[in-house]
């Protein structure tokens, strides 16, 4: 029988990507394994692999169209010993309308759009995958869903994708009947539900009240009838932008931000990093590894946040995440926004080792080319405009994380020692903190923590 290729869910939050390249025709015989389509997420581009044997019997959605939904049925395979001509016929349908332009091909629009959605937040303990599979990938989802409980005691079983739908429309996924195996509630059952007006969850349910709805954004009509027309050009927001949208309004709505500042001196770190780089084995007429402040910055933080476990956390609305690691984010500017692929495990990793893996990952993340489980996630994160000469700065936290480190130039100051002038190098450092997960004294011994290793780095070898 026909076999439905679907669009994959490449990240746990993916809800629609576009399909920038097929590298497969109609015609060709594929194997499991073998890569037949590039996606573009908001923040990469990725391979898509085949999960089965068959021959491409019908694309259906395009090369270059944009918005295409998860689970979207976007191509048909002719299994074994099938012809083309019937499993073309006999497969799933298109994805209803996705975009067909190209970003090359799109034009500005002169009318205001549409509102984004209200961020969404997600619970900490989301793990993101690799990938979808791609062969009836809704329906290997709700064989995995978990139960909701009936209003009567009775279990409810229901899809990840039709909870989240009702939760978002505020239906009660227990007063819905299951069209799916076994009366399991399925995402066409919610819409059905929703479009009917039937299901809809009590208001006293919950014991609380409505949240407020997210505070819209100045419309576009209103921002140009301060401009002449013809003074100005309107580009198109592309979904990374989109995306670093809702999460810094996301953080901003629902994180009580606190900054904490030091002055640390980099002096005794800039000798051990020269020392360091000049001891590095050469390969290739190429030294093994070139530490940079960075680098260095990246391990104090770690090995402080190790020292100071209260602090590596996350806040949820039922319980503190207890981190056992320091996965440290580092925001990598891109075309088009930022990125912050993430050294798992930093603590435990030497400083050549952190050295290779940031210049690995800084790389691809320009090029698009990260795995969502290199950027997704981390119990941390650090911001450095240092080499951009900025001497210091505030960062916003990024979800889930609880703090943030904001890194400043290092340059010569005058300094006081011993009752005396005297010349430093010295780099202030701001610690951006979720006052809910960690508190202001746990705070300042968190960045207290960090002081010391970048004033005495030898601890950082050790």
């Amino acid at each position: 029988m026909p076999i439905n290729i679907t669009m994959p869910a490449l990240s746990p939050t993916m809800e629609e990507g576009n399909l920038a390249k097929w590298l497969v025709k109609e015609g060709d015989k594929v194997a499991p394994g073998d890569v037949i389509a590039e996606i573009e997420t908001d923040k990469a581009t990725m391979e898509v692999e085949a999960v089965d044997e068959g021959t491409v019997a019908k694309i259906l959605v395009a090369a270059g169209s944009e918005g295409v939904k998860v689970n979207a049925v976007i191509a048909i395979l002719a299994g074994e010993g099938e012809s083309v001509e019937d499993a073309a016929k006999g497969g799933g349908k298109a994805a209803p309308a996705p975009k067909q332009e190209t970003k090359a091909e799109a034009k500005p629009e002169a009318k205001s759009e549409a509102p984004a959605e209200a961020p969404k937040t997600e619970p900490a303990s989301a793990k993101p995958v690799e990938g979808a599979p791609m062969r009836d990938t809704a329906i290997q989802a709700e064989q995995k869903a978990g139960p909701a409980p009936r209003k009567d005691g009775e279990r409810t079983f229901s899809s990840p994708l039709a909870r989240r739908i009702a939760k978002e429309a505020g239906v009660d996924v227990s007063a819905i009947s299951g069209s799916g195996p076994h009366g399991r509630v399925v995402k066409s059952d919610v819409e059905a539900a929703i479009a009917s007006g039937t299901g809809k969850a009590a208001a006293s349910q919950a014991g609380a009240a409505a949240a407020p709805a997210a505070p819209k954004g100045m419309s576009q009509d209103a921002v140009l009838k301060n401009f002449a027309e013809g003074s100005y050009e309107l580009v198109k927001h592309d979904g990374m932008r989109k995306t670093i949208a809702r999460r810094l309004q996301e953080s901003k709505q629902t994180i009580p931000h606190f900054y904490v500042t030091v002055d640390c001196e980099l002096d005794a770190l800039l000798a051990l990093r020269s020392e360091l780089n000049k001891a590095a084995p050469v390969k290739d007429d190429k030294p093994a590894y070139k530490l940079s402040v960075n680098d260095m910055v990246i391990k104090a933080l770690a090995l402080a946040l190790r020292d100071v476990p209260d602090a590596n956390v996350s806040w949820t609305d039922d319980n503190m995440v207890m981190h056992k690691h320091s996965d440290v984010g580092v925001a990598v500017s891109i075309p088009g926004g930022l990125i912050t692929p993430i050294i798992r495990s930093a603590e435990e990793k030497t400083l050549s080792a952190i050295s290779g893996e940031m210049k690995d990952l800084g790389a691809r993340a320009k090029e698009r080319k990260l795995k969502p489980e290199e950027y997704q996630g981390g119990t941390t994160a650090v911001s450095n405009m240092g080499m951009m000469g900025v001497k210091d700065f505030a960062a916003v936290i990024n979800p889930p994380h609880a703090t943030i480190l904001a890194v400043g130039a290092g340059e010569q100051r005058a300094v006081v020692k011993n009752g005396e002038l005297a010349i430093a190098t010295v780099m202030s450092v701001t610690l951006s903190t979720d006052h809910r997960a960690v508190d202001g004294a746990l705070g300042a011994e968190l960045l207290a923590a960090f002081k010391r290793y970048i004033e005495n780095p030898l601890g950082m070898l050790v």
